[in-house]
């Protein structure tokens, strides 16, 4: 049995416009790399290559190492391992940096192991990578991590996670405002109660995103990326958030919206072409802006954690 092995885990959206907490996709750019490595001693050692320095080395400090000691408890195994990290999504994008690295831990752990348990368990180890990170154990970024594609988590308690179909010409298009906006604070911002009206115009257009995957029925889709409960409260973060979005919508997006708690947005075209000129349409009002941004264009991705 292999000893070490080198994971990608990528990226993802959660929320995805009228899904608060319970919709997310995986994207195949970019994403985490991790080496992961069985050691002779227990415990679980962090070391990072990545770009980034701030990353917490202390274990119970990581959203991987809490979300892998999760696991070890769980099959209580007494092995222990060495995680480093090569390349990183950055942390703060509002595109699932720490479910990605949380993801990938428990994914290689798992294959290191024999997967003894199959992705779709592994995903409440993940989770607690998310308590850490946000104070919440939200799946709706960990689930895609792991399972790809677009995922519904129907109920938290008890979890039931569904994966739902991907129609083939959907890319997303992402930008990535290079200012900081914390999970946590951005949680902090919504409101506690919503008005009934409110809440009947979310459940038309969350089921309507739902059929819309199905039926592969892109305008369907497109019409149904509208979230009247937590976009209007969470934008006011995000500098030039409208001019942002109204871009996207001209150059030929399907919609438009927060990707997870910001500040990066998320938009859907249907080809890579047309993707790729929403995110510099994007992009350009940033630099109207003087705001400095990263652009990715990306299919969904419909496998998660790979084995490089």
């Amino acid at each position: 049995m292999e000893k070490s092995i080198k994971i990608f885990a990528p990226a993802t959206v959660a929320n995805v416009a009228a899904g608060f907490d319970i919709l997310g996709f995986a994207l195949e750019k970019p994403g985490d790399e991790i080496l992961i490595r069985k050691t002779d001693k227990t415990g679980i050692q962090i070391k990072n290559e990545s770009a980034f320095t701030s990353m917490p080395l202390q274990p119970e400090n990581n959203t991987a190492g809490v979300a892998l000691q999760a696991y070890l408890d769980a099959i209580e195994s007494k092995q222990g391992f060495e995680i480093t990290f090569i390349k990183k999504v950055k942390p703060g994008s509002g595109i699932g940096s720490s479910a990605a690295s949380s993801a990938a831990a428990v994914f290689g752990a798992n294959e290191l192991l024999g997967n003894p348990l199959p992705a779709k368990d592994l995903v409440a180890f993940a989770m607690e990578g998310e308590r850490l990170a946000s104070g919440s154990a939200h799946a709706d970024n960990v689930a895609p991590a792991l399972l790809g594609g677009f995922v519904l988590i129907r109920s938290y308690h008890p979890l039931d996670i569904i994966p739902l179909p991907t129609p083939e010409r959907l890319c997303c298009s992402i930008i990535h405002p290079q200012i900081e906006l914390k999970t946590e604070d951005a949680r902090k911002v919504l409101k506690k109660q919503i008005t009934l009206q409110n809440a009947v115009v979310q459940w038309g257009n969350t089921a309507g995103l739902i059929a819309g995957l199905f039926r592969e029925d892109y305008a369907l889709f497109g019409r149904s990326l509208q979230d009247v409960i937590i976009e209007p409260t969470r934008s006011i973060l995000i500098p030039g958030y409208d001019q942002m979005k109204e871009a996207a919508l001209q150059a030929g997006a399907l919609g438009c919206n927060i990707s997870g708690s910001g500040p990066s947005l998320f938009a859907f075209s249907t080809s890579l072409e047309e993707a790729s000129r929403v995110a510099e349409a994007m992009q350009q009002v940033c630099s109207s802006l003087q705001i400095d941004s990263d652009i990715y264009v990306s299919r969904v991705n419909k496998k998660g954690p790979i084995v490089l």
